[in-house]
């Protein structure tokens, strides 16, 4: 087994991800949710990292990945990432990991190439959110829009971003902080999100997620405060191959409040 970080050019842009080489295992690919990075894995990577062959990945423009100006910041085109990532690592019929935007941007992929995926998880998967209001995507496009995200990410701060997506408070450490913002230091995401802003597509309706027919495992956090629990309830009932979990005093951070229940969930339903 080896590990080691990697760029490689795809669709343009230069992509990020960390390979947890193990040839022969199942392999598990971790997605990040939105303002976060594969850095949101790295309590559940120690666990499964010798039963699986794992590659987590940051989106663009999100972790150490490129914040393009260029590139068309839509789920769709996120999940061709993958998609391609996974297709030069030679990677077949993997498991999807995603967590909150991440868990739509998986959907996306295997609605664009279900062949390439058995399985998915989904932790607080974000679903059912419309696009963005014509009023945003129009002032997307006045010039220093970027500086406006940039004020308010700074008014709302790392301390207390990390205290909505928490349930237990005293889990926030300096480190936790550090890796977080850490993203953020470099001015060019901003510009990006702007183009994230514009390009977003709705999530998936029910009638497609009714066409997922790939077994899936919900993970939940009863608390979570940004994408509620009867989201993940609904999510449930719309695909079809599903099996939900709900874990108490927990809230949308599942991979850092809770990283014991999540890798032995995620390790038994990829076994199965």
């Amino acid at each position: 087994m080896s590990t080691k970080p990697f760029i490689k050019s795809i669709q343009g842009v230069e992509i990020y991800y960390e390979y947890y080489k193990n040839p022969g295992k199942t392999t598990l690919i971790l997605i990040h949710g939105f303002l976060s990075s594969s850095f949101c894995y790295r309590k559940i990577i120690p666990l499964l990292k010798d039963e699986f062959n794992l590659v987590a990945i940051d989106l663009p423009p999100f972790g150490q990945s490129e914040k393009s100006r260029t590139f068309v910041y839509s789920y769709r085109n996120m999940a061709k990432i993958i998609i391609k990532l996974a297709e030069l690592l030679n990677i077949h019929e993997a498991i999807l990991v995603g967590h909150s935007m991440g868990g739509q941007i998986s959907l996306y992929a295997i609605k664009e190439k279900p062949e390439l995926f058995k399985k998915v998880v989904l932790l607080c998967s974000s679903a059912y959110l419309k696009k963005s209001p014509p009023s945003l995507i129009f002032g997307s496009h006045i010039p220093y829009f970027y500086l406006y995200i940039k004020r308010w990410l700074a008014k709302q701060g790392v301390l207390e971003n990390l205290r909505n997506v928490v349930y237990n408070a005293s889990l926030i450490d300096q480190e936790m902080m550090n890796g977080y913002l850490k993203p953020f230091l470099d001015d060019r995401i901003f510009k990006a999100l702007t183009r994230l802003i514009r390009h977003r597509e709705g999530d998936l309706s029910s009638d497609v997620l009714k066409e997922i027919e790939v077994p899936s495992l919900l993970i939940w956090g009863e608390e979570d405060r940004i994408v509620p629990l009867q989201i993940g309830e609904r999510l449930h009932q719309d695909l079809p191959n599903s099996t939900f979990n709900v874990l108490k005093q927990t809230g949308h951070l599942v991979p850092e409040e809770n990283p014991d229940f999540v890798s032995d969930k995620i390790a038994n339903f990829s076994l199965m």
